[in-house]
């Protein structure tokens, strides 16, 4: 994929972002896809290495974004220099800065900056939003196909792609389509989840669902109470929408061991039980980093259960959680998914009966 649009091209595409239209081509498969439009909200910190290279991919888009907020979460480094080129000249883009912090603050930090994008905009312009972070190469069409397939199931809440990243690091460019050939490793996220780095919903579930929790793990509980109300969560390992995570899940804050054991932190504040965290962990030693990974997610887990760390505290999706989990264990994730995809569409309403944006995180335990 070429990593810049040709200069006519590029004009283009904007003008028909600013404007709520799309090119003709997109157009031929239906009015219904012609008028949707999507936000991207961007949390980042310190981001400059795969700033410029996120940014192109978005700007090569087939389907561009009608808005693109950036929160730039304090950054010390070249960051906000390259938000500020971009932003001159790209009308969609819209840059948010707050406060240095000090350091990188994962799950609640990473939620209160999507938020401090959210509440500029208003929701109801917009068909879809994207929790989008800023170290991904993606293909061109990928949010064209995200949108076709939310368009064909009506009952998709959220969705995306997976992740691979390159064995020795990320080189200049990704070649599309993503294969083991050119030396990628699939980061292995489960089919019944959209991954939490590129995060692509449908406002009507987004809203109805309460939002993100602001607590680690936030990126879990979001598909589980999609589906507690009959929404579908999914991903996808089609060819066409691999992307380049150029930063490898869990890398993002000192180390893998840091990554892992905070994994398994969130595991636990979510609520899941100790026969899945163990098969969970068991797989995840089987992935790189070999072994380790999957010890330190243990250890997260059980260092929290034994100091009794605070948990997220709704008994309703717990006893789901629980019940989804057990069933996984059984019948396995994929069966075990599509029952429970059976079972709640009943529950689904097609976002007509809504909760606010994002609720206050309920007590812990």
């Amino acid at each position: 994929m070429p990593t810049s649009l040709s200069s006519y091209a590029a004009e283009q595409q904007i003008a028909a972002a600013v404007a709520g239209r799309w090119p003709a081509r997109v157009r031929g498969k239906g009015e219904r896809m012609s008028a949707r439009r999507y936000c991207l909200i961007t949390p980042c910190r310190d981001e400059s290495r795969y700033a410029r290279r996120t940014i192109e991919s978005v700007l090569a888009q087939s389907h561009p974004p009608a808005l693109w907020v950036i929160v730039d979460d304090g950054s010390s480094d070249e960051t906000p220099k390259i938000l500020d080129e971009y932003a001159a000249r790209i009308p969609f883009i819209k840059i948010i800065r707050r406060a240095d912090r000090g350091e990188r603050k994962l799950g609640e930090g990473v939620i209160d900056a999507f938020y401090a994008g959210y509440d500029t905009i208003n929701p109801d312009d917009f068909d879809y939003v994207c929790k989008f972070d800023l170290d991904l190469d993606l293909p061109a069409r990928y949010f064209e196909i995200m949108i076709e397939r939310m368009e064909d199931d009506p009952r998709i809440g959220t969705c995306s792609g997976k992740p691979y990243f390159r064995r020795g690091g990320p080189k200049e460019t990704t070649e599309f389509p993503i294969t083991s050939r050119g030396g990628f490793v699939s980061e292995k996220c489960g089919d019944e989840n959209s991954v939490g780095m590129i995060k692509f919903y449908r406002l009507a579930a987004f809203k109805q669902i309460g939002g993100f929790v602001r607590m680690l793990m936030w990126d879990g509980i979001d598909c589980h109470r999609c589906r507690m109300n009959g929404w579908v969560a999914v991903s996808w390992d089609d060819p066409e929408i691999r992307f380049e995570h150029l930063r490898a899940m869990g890398t993002s804050h000192k180390s893998w061991w840091t990554g892992r054991v905070r994994h398994g932190v969130g595991q636990y504040y979510m609520g899941t039980g100790v026969l899945y965290m163990l098969a969970s962990a068991f797989y995840r030693m089987t992935r790189p980093p070999l072994v380790i990974g999957g010890v330190a997610m243990l250890w997260g887990y059980f260092k929290s259960w034994a100091t009794q760390r605070p948990r997220y505290e709704d008994p309703e999706f717990r006893a789901f959680l629980r019940g989804y989990q057990r069933d996984c264990l059984l019948r396995g994730k994929t069966r075990a998914t599509e029952l429970v995809n059976t079972r709640q569409a009943r529950k689904w309403t097609s976002g007509k009966s809504q909760l606010s944006a994002h609720p206050p995180t309920p007590a812990m335990s």
